[in-house]
């Protein structure tokens, strides 16, 4: 379809949405550093999950789309010493890693949740009432350098007032509002923190705060680049925006020409291309994606881009699972055309499929493809690959 035209077919936006994600174009040989900075920044995060049946959900989707890259890079970025870091964790789809550049963005929600209006509820009261407690958390990791929670007394703390369940508490209000982040993980993926100062690089503290509905432009702004093509809705999700503050967003960027307003064949609801959006004829090659893929992550935009339905069953009673417990979308040229359930056996070295489930229309090719997909990933974490399938 024509660049200047407002409407666009299905496989049109499809082909746009995957190319905006990084598909369709060879990996690299040698993946390097740079690599995966570009990676990064193409999606505007990775989103970080505890459930480890596979490998740790951030690790996925820069697999998906370069191959096997030395996933030392990634660790480095997230928690190297802070003449490596690149990234930074904090809550934006959910909790993720994110560029360093992306801090002054998300400084109004840092501000909103120190105010006690935004986080769990549960976290508020550090906010108000328990304000004294979250501040002995803060001068104790101060003064010792980075603590976990496991670090606290279990128990009543040196100050006497708080079990260790509520000290995990004042360390998420602390993390919530800003003040610390994630210096290193350690043990079973535990969070090891440190002030937010000690661990972003002063060139990023030194930037200078956006007006909030400055920074929530340049969120959408970021989204609509990493989709390619998206809804209101979809857009709202990404970096998980209010309401009304997505709404006014959108509007001043199609207004300035940052967006632009288009019609995709079978949505219901108005679409926007990024300006910069590539519009490829075709996309070849093939990927598997973590349930926590940002190609995938919204499940309704999913199945109206793909016509995939797709849920994540881990939560669901084994004997009412419909395709496994950690089930992995197959992308092949374009489409999603099978499901794998996988889990990496560590004790016995292998990567194992539960079980696989192929779509109507996967061609005749899948099943050869998708087990040179599999090896791939066993090589990747050092496991033995399944059979053929």
């Amino acid at each position: 379809m024509a660049r200047g035209s407002n409407a666009l077919s299905l496989k049109a936006a499809r082909r746009i949405a995957l190319a905006a994600q990084g598909f369709g174009v060879p990996r690299p040989a040698n993946i390097t550093r740079a690599h995966l900075a570009k990676t990064v920044a193409r999606l505007g995060l990775h989103q970080i999950d505890s459930v480890n049946v596979l490998a740790r959900a951030h690790y996925l989707p820069a697999f998906s789309r370069l191959g096997a890259y030395d996933r030392a890079l990634l660790d480095e970025a997230a928690w190297g010493r802070k003449s490596r870091r690149r990234l930074f964790e904090y809550w934006a789809h959910e909790a993720s890693l994110l560029p360093l550049g992306l801090h002054p963005l998300l400084r109004w929600r840092m501000a909103q949740a120190a105010r006690g209006e935004r986080g769990w509820t549960t976290l508020r009261a550090f906010a108000h009432e328990r304000r004294p407690e979250a501040e002995a958390v803060l001068d104790r990791i101060r003064a010792e350098g980075p603590l976990g929670a496991s670090d606290f007394d279990h128990g009543k703390s040196r100050s006497g007032w708080w079990e260790w369940g509520h000290t995990k508490q004042a360390l998420e209000f602390l993390f919530w509002s800003g003040r610390i982040t994630t210096a290193t993980r350690r043990g079973s993926f535990e969070r090891v923190y440190d002030l937010m100062e000690r661990v972003i690089p002063p060139a990023i503290m030194d930037l200078p705060t956006p007006a909030p509905a400055d920074a929530h432009r340049d969120l959408v702004e970021i989204a609509a680049r990493a989709m390619g093509i998206a809804t209101m809705a979809d857009l709202r999700d990404y970096f998980r925006l209010d309401l009304d503050d997505n709404r006014r967003a959108v509007e001043s960027l199609v207004e300035e020409g940052r967006l632009l307003p288009v019609t995709v064949e079978g949505w219901r609801q108005p679409a926007f291309l990024h300006p910069g959006a590539r519009q490829p004829r075709r996309i070849a090659g093939q990927a598997l994606l973590v349930p926590f893929d940002p190609l995938i992550w919204e499940r309704a935009r999913t199945e109206r881009l793909f016509g995939f339905r797709y849920r994540i069953e881990i939560y669901t009673p084994a004997h009412k699972r419909q395709h496994g417990y950690y089930v992995l979308p197959f992308l092949l040229d374009g489409a999603l055309v099978a499901r794998v359930d996988l889990k990496s056996d560590r004790q016995h070295g292998r990567l194992l499929v539960q079980k696989t489930t192929y779509e109507e229309a996967a061609p005749p090719e899948t099943r050869e493809r998708l087990t040179a997909e599999l090896a791939l990933m066993a090589e990747w974490l050092g496991l033995a690959p399944p059979p053929a399938l």
